[in-house]
């Protein structure tokens, strides 16, 4: 992990080649069975190769690092800084079934970017290359721990997540989601054993594959499932994977 006084060395080596406009970019929602995909951008001012990052934002750090009162305190202070650009972007479960989890993150992410105006001309990512980002990048593996501006977009998308979920469980009681916010936990594995899925469940996402097929083929009147392999063939789309 970066010390925290290098945690700013991507962008400044950026900013001292005569690259203006920096973005970091991180997603939040891949793994749980439930809710949108977010993904946070944040630009710092270049003006920061000479200072250094903002006092304020001293001990910012990936989200999953800090506690809910850390991130909403980092978070309050990234959306009301007057020399920090954002965007903010979610992909709705609807989506994320019909392409999959990892094209819905890499969708948000071009979303969140696109709201950055001017437009990057460099953009870091945590974890790997983006094929669909057209924006000149640079991947970084556990980036929210090695760049600021990457931690800061992970905070942004991390504590927006939190408050839809929250949101979600006065629509959808029952299933726990302010608590594990989405998240497979037994809590939330128990709900859906009593409840079945409610509409912000991720239908391709297991347990609700497997329990729609086992249910397909117990009905001994029905033809008998395809691999599948052949049952994909011809859909127009990769299935995608069941967790990311």
């Amino acid at each position: 992990m970066a010390k925290y006084w290098k945690r700013l060395s991507y962008e400044q080596e950026l900013w001292a080649k005569g690259v203006s406009v920096v973005a970091g970019v991180d997603e939040a929602g891949c793994g749980p069975l439930a809710g949108p995909v977010v993904a946070g951008a944040v630009v710092f001012p270049c003006l920061w190769l000479q200072t250094g990052l903002c006092a304020k934002l001293r001990g910012l750090n990936d989200s999953k690092q800090l506690n809910e009162d850390q991130r909403e305190k980092f978070f309050a202070i990234l959306t009301s800084h007057p020399e920090v650009r954002y965007g903010i972007a979610a992909v709705e479960v609807e989506m994320i079934d019909q392409i999959n989890i990892y094209q819905a993150a890499h969708r948000a992410m071009n979303l969140a970017l696109a709201q950055l105006q001017p437009a990057p001309d460099h953009v870091l990512v945590d974890g790997r290359p983006v094929k669909s980002l057209r924006i000149p990048h640079t991947p970084l593996v556990k980036g929210d721990c090695k760049s600021y501006s990457i931690a800061a977009a992970s905070v942004l998308a991390k504590v927006t997540r939190d408050r839809l979920m929250v949101d979600y469980e006065r629509e959808y009681p029952g299933y726990g989601f302010a608590e594990h916010k989405g998240y497979a936990t037994p809590q939330h594995l128990a709900a859906i054993q009593q409840h079945g899925a409610c509409a912000i469940h991720r239908r391709s996402f297991s347990p609700f594959k497997p329990v729609e097929m086992d249910l397909f083929v117990a009905d001994k009147t029905a033809p008998p499932a395809l691999p599948m392999a052949a049952a994909n063939e011809g859909v127009g789309m990769d299935p995608g994977p069941a967790r990311a």
